[in-house]
C-alpha cells in the first residue's frame, strides 16, 4: 500500500556548499531553514529586515542591501494597539524598540553588516509566502505594525506583476544563483479560497522566473512536500497552520539532499552534532 505521495526533489544544479555565502530572505519558513543553516555552520546571512513575506516587500529589500540606502528618522514609524515602540514600514515587528534612536541605531547596524555581507554572497534563498499586499498612502509596507486597519488598504498582485518583481529581484543581483520556494504555511485568514489563489500566484511567477534564467534560478518544492507528503495535521503545531518542528526537520533534510554535494553530507552531519552538543553544555560564566 501506498499511504503517500513521494514529491521527487530531483538534484541541484545550483545547490548551496560549504565554500558559498548564502543570503536567506522571505516567510518565516525562511527563518526555519535559515536557523538550520547558521546551526550547521554554513556562511549565512538571514532576514536583515525580519520576516518578509510578498514580493513587493521582498524586492524593495534587495534593492536596499544594492544600494546601501540607510534608514532615517522619515523611515521611524510608532506601532499601534498600544505597543509604544518604534518601527518601520520595512521591518517586521521584531526590530522594534523603545526610541526612534534605538531603532535606526539597530536597524542600520544590521543593514550595514547585511550589505557587507550581500556585496560578497554567491546564492540567495528565496521563500515566497504570500501574493498579497499592504499599502499605506502609496507606500507598500512589509508590515502594518498593528495600527488601525483602515490606514491601509490591500492589494492582491497578479502571476505577472510578481513575476516582474521577482525579474527586478534578480536583476538586482546580477552574478548571483537563486534558488525559490513558496511558504508551505498558509495565510488563513485571508480564508482557504483565497490563501490558495495567493499561493497559486506564486508558483505561477516562480516557475515563469526559472523558465527565463534556467542556469541561474532553481525551484525547491516545500510547498508540495508538506501538501502532498506531509498532509497529515499531525505534521503541524497546534494552530493547525505552522509546520511542526519535525516537519521543519523533514524539509530540512529534504533540501540538504536537494543542494548539498554528496560529499559534503558527513561534514553537515558533524557539524549539526556539535551544535546539538554544545546545547548540553554547562555555562560556567
Amino acid at each position: 500500500m501506498k499511504l503517500q505521495t513521494p514529491v521527487d526533489c530531483g538534484r541541484s544544479s545550483i545547490g548551496i556548499s560549504y565554500k558559498d555565502k548564502v543570503l536567506v530572505l522571505g516567510s518565516c519558513f525562511a527563518d526555519n531553514i535559515g536557523q538550520k543553516m547558521m546551526q550547521a555552520g554554513f556562511d549565512v546571512c538571514v532576514n536583515p529586515f525580519g520576516t518578509l513575506y510578498n514580493p513587493m516587500s521582498l524586492m524593495k529589500a534587495m534593492r536596499r542591501l544594492r544600494v546601501r540606502n540607510l534608514f532615517t528618522r522619515e523611515d521611524c514609524v510608532p506601532m499601534g494597539a498600544g505597543a509604544g515602540k518604534i518601527c518601520s514600514f520595512s521591518h517586521h515587528t521584531s526590530f522594534a524598540r523603545d526610541t526612534e534612536e534605538e531603532f535606526l541605531a539597530n536597524a542600520n547596524a544590521v543593514l550595514e553588516k547585511a550589505c557587507d555581507f550581500y556585496q560578497n554572497c554567491n546564492k540567495v534563498i528565496v521563500t515566497l509566502g504570500t501574493s498579497f499586499c499592504y499599502v499605506h498612502g502609496d507606500v507598500f509596507v512589509s508590515n502594518c505594525l498593528k495600527r488601525p486597519a483602515a490606514e491601509f488598504h490591500r492589494v492582491l498582485l497578479k502571476p505577472d506583476e510578481s513575476t516582474d518583481l521577482i525579474k527586478s529581484m534578480k536583476a538586482l543581483s546580477s552574478g548571483r544563483k537563486f534558488i525559490f520556494t513558496v511558504s508551505p504555511i498558509r495565510h488563513m485568514a485571508d480564508g482557504p479560497v483565497l490563501n490558495q489563489i495567493s499561493k497559486s500566484s506564486l508558483l505561477l511567477a516562480v516557475n515563469n522566473v526559472c523558465s527565463l534564467y534556467k542556469d541561474s534560478t532553481e525551484y525547491f518544492p516545500a510547498y508540495e512536500i508538506v501538501m502532498d507528503e506531509l498532509r497529515d495535521y499531525r505534521f503541524y503545531a497546534e494552530d493547525m497552520v505552522h509546520p511542526s518542528q519535525q516537519t521543519v526537520d523533514y524539509i530540512w533534510e529534504r533540501f540538504t539532499d536537494f543542494a548539498l554535494p554528496s560529499d559534503e553530507l558527513p561534514t553537515l552531519k558533524e557539524r549539526e552534532k556539535s551544535y546539538r552538543q554544545s546545547l548540553h553544555r554547562p555555562n560556567l560564566f
